[in-house]
């Protein structure tokens, strides 16, 4: 009698609790309830708009950029852990299982985290070149950013990237020296690297209110960020200064709550139950669970509706989880659910509103790759996603949330994808080989312009450091691919090491890195960023050698492989299987070789006194889809199935291959 008699006293306090006549009593904020002395603000101590939306005085959106390794994921740590978050894992925003695996932010994320009695949206974005696409749509949602530059190392080539956008955007920066806690960073080190950071600030243009920026000092290894500098702060080691500096320096959102309402989409995401996700910064008005909206976008005609519908749902990144809201104000950066087609770049308002928001304008992409169907002879043995059209398919739901990659019909078959870098490209064909896609992948090619007459080509900017023995070596490497060094000195604070930063073209740094890692013996770094267009420079010298391809089909053997040894370097091993036109290896000359690697050992019934002699073979040079995309030249194809990454010629026959090389080349 007691059990069924508890359960309905519950049930009947639960929905006294949930009804509407106290639908104005939120929960304590996790935040509060971990806060300290410094932030003891009560929950009711801020006004909430009317209709429920906070008020955009409580708002602080902000956007944490910089060079890539810098420390923003880890710095996003501790800003919620800080605020009482439950962080699962280190680099908890990194969600992606790409992520996870390299150690790089490859998309940018939403979260909210509450300091005394604001609210603060912090976007973490990421820090390579190739990703500089989501670094441009999400600047458009806050009003300052977090720049952190390593305090060893100095504002590198893309800090000034994600620099220049920022204060493009009119966004007031707060500079965070991190890495601090390293040994060989000084107090005077830090002042270098102020002193270079503002003149990096001056030569982009940031106005006085941009230049008159702060500067604190973190580990966010440690998790402590200070107002002057230090090796470690005597009192609390806490984010609380580096929250108070946000709240004070970087202005609230201005925005109205009584005009209708308008979002731009800034992300995009599918979910399997509810469908289409659209997040973005709530421009203006409010926006109602059950308000009935409408999709818009620009066109050359003017503005065209795309899709009526009703919010089925509104969330709010809170943490690390999605809390559902009511409703959200201007100035809030939000995600909803309801609406099937608007995608990223178009605007959601309410059925009154004519006009859509102006969309964020990207930089072009540089170079292009043509994506196809996988017709070798070993096509279909792994993959369950083969045709044309499902590739197809598969990109184009790429684009829509991808606003850096175009994708064009190239030919029934076979598509062009237009990207940022070889990186990005990469990232995508890993994505749709883990996917179950099978598809052959032609080499990069640069996207050039004629302006007047005039061939003009992507430059890149290129800050690179190594070891004083290797500078020699690659200095030969990057004259060869029409580099040119612009500057050249010791690093600071490393004894043996020089730092060095030079201009050169996209197309001679594609299959780059992997050379470049060789030649440094893995003690190198290399950093690039696009930075203009310039007069082309003229063919490329001899980059690398011809390779060792294959004549026959089946299983590789031992036998045969010792034979090829001489001949170069092997990037097959015993028992895999093999096909004419297949690249086994690099040739030691500039010209390609057919060989057999099939070849099998004679058996006959004649006695020999001797044993066999045993097969001892050097370990293959096994390629990464990364390094692959780098090495092929243009008369080749990667051939990438789950299971295996080939590099194989675009025409298999031998008899083709050699009427089309006689062919001229464009």
């Amino acid at each position: 009698m007691v059990g069924p008699l508890l359960r309905s006293l519950w049930s009947t306090t639960r929905r006294s609790f949930s009804s509407s006549h106290y639908s104005h009593i939120k929960p304590l904020s996790y935040a509060r309830a971990f806060s300290t002395a410094t932030a003891t603000a009560p929950v009711g101590s801020a006004a909430t708009a009317p209709g429920g939306a906070l008020d955009p005085d409580r708002l602080r959106n902000v956007a944490v950029i910089a060079h890539v390794d810098h420390g923003k994921t880890t710095l996003m740590d501790r800003l919620l852990r800080q605020c009482g978050a439950d962080i699962p894992h280190e680099r908890a925003l990194d969600s992606i299982d790409l992520e996870r695996e390299r150690g790089i932010t490859i998309a940018s994320k939403v979260t909210s985290i509450s300091w005394k009695d604001k609210e603060l949206n912090m976007v973490d974005t990421p820090g390579h070149a190739d990703f500089g696409g989501e670094v441009e749509r999400v600047v458009g949602m806050v009003e300052g950013a977090v720049l952190v530059v390593d305090a060893g190392e100095g504002p590198l080539a893309q800090t000034k990237f994600v620099l220049a956008k920022a204060l493009k955007y009119g966004l007031r920066p707060i500079l965070l020296l991190n890495k601090v806690d390293k040994p060989a960073v000084t107090e005077e080190r830090c002042n270098e690297v102020e002193s270079l950071v503002f003149d990096l600030f001056a030569n982009l243009g940031a106005s006085e209110e941009q230049l008159d920026f702060p500067v604190l000092y973190a580990s966010a290894k440690e998790g402590w960020a200070s107002s002057t500098y230090t090796k470690s702060p005597p009192d609390v080691k806490d984010m609380s200064q580096l929250l108070n500096a946000i709240v004070g320096h970087v202005p609230a959102p201005s925005a109205s709550l009584d005009a209708p309402f308008q979002m731009l989409v800034s992300m995009m995401e599918k979910d399997p139950y509810l469908g289409r996700v659209l997040t973005g910064r709530v421009t203006c008005g409010v926006v109602r669970v059950g308000d009935k909206v409408q999709g818009l976008k620009n066109t050359d005609n003017g503005t065209v509706k795309i899709e009526e519908g009703k919010v089925v749902k509104l969330m709010k990144k809170k943490g690390m989880r999605a809390d559902p809201v009511d409703s959200a104000g201007a100035g809030d950066i939000v995600s909803m659910a309801g609406l099937s087609s608007p995608t990223i770049g178009h605007t959601v308002a309410n059925a009154e509103v004519t006009t859509a928001l102006p969309t964020v304008v990207l930089d072009p992409p540089t170079i292009s790759m043509t994506f196809g169907v996988n017709d070798s002879p070993l096509a279909g043995s792994d993959g369950i996603h083969l045709t044309g059209g499902k590739i197809g398919d598969r990109l184009l739901a790429e684009s829509e949330t991808n606003l850096a990659i175009n994708v064009l019909p190239s030919t029934s078959e076979s598509f062009e994808v237009q990207g940022r870098g070889e990186l990005q490209l990469g990232i995508l064909i890993e994505n749709m080989r883990r996917e179950g896609f099978e598809l052959s992948v032609s080499p990069p090619k640069v996207m050039y312009k004629v302006e007047k007459g005039t061939k003009l080509e992507p430059i890149e900017e290129v800050t690179i450091e190594v070891d004083d023995e290797h500078v020699g070596l690659v200095m030969e490497a990057l004259s060869h691919r029409r580099g040119e060094v612009t500057d050249m000195g010791p690093v600071p604070g490393s004894m043996g090491r020089t730092r060095m930063c030079l201009t050169c073209p996209s197309r001679g740094l594609v299959g780059y890195r992997s050379v470049f890692s060789s030649d440094t013996r893995g003690s190198g770094f290399m950093h690039r960023a696009f930075l203009t267009y310039e007069k082309y420079r003229g063919p490329l010298g001899n980059v690398r050698k011809g390779v060792l391809v294959s004549m026959g089909r089946g299983l590789i053997t031992a036998h045969a492989l010792m034979g090829l040894e001489a001949r170069g370097v092997l990037f097959v091993a015993p028992a895999m299987e093999t096909y004419d036109g297949m690249i086994i290896g690099e040739h030691s000359r500039d010209t390609d070789l057919d060989v057999n690697p099939v070849k099998a050992k004679e058996l006959n019934n004649i006695r020999c006194a001797s044993k066999d002699e045993n097969v001892k073979l050097t370990p293959p040079r096994l390629m990464s889809l990364e390094e692959a995309i780098g090495y092929v030249a243009s008369d080749e194809l990667i051939e990438v199935t789950p299971k295996a990454i080939r590099l194989r010629k675009r025409y298999l026959e031998v008899n083709k291959r050699k009427s089309m090389s006689k062919r001229p080349k464009d």
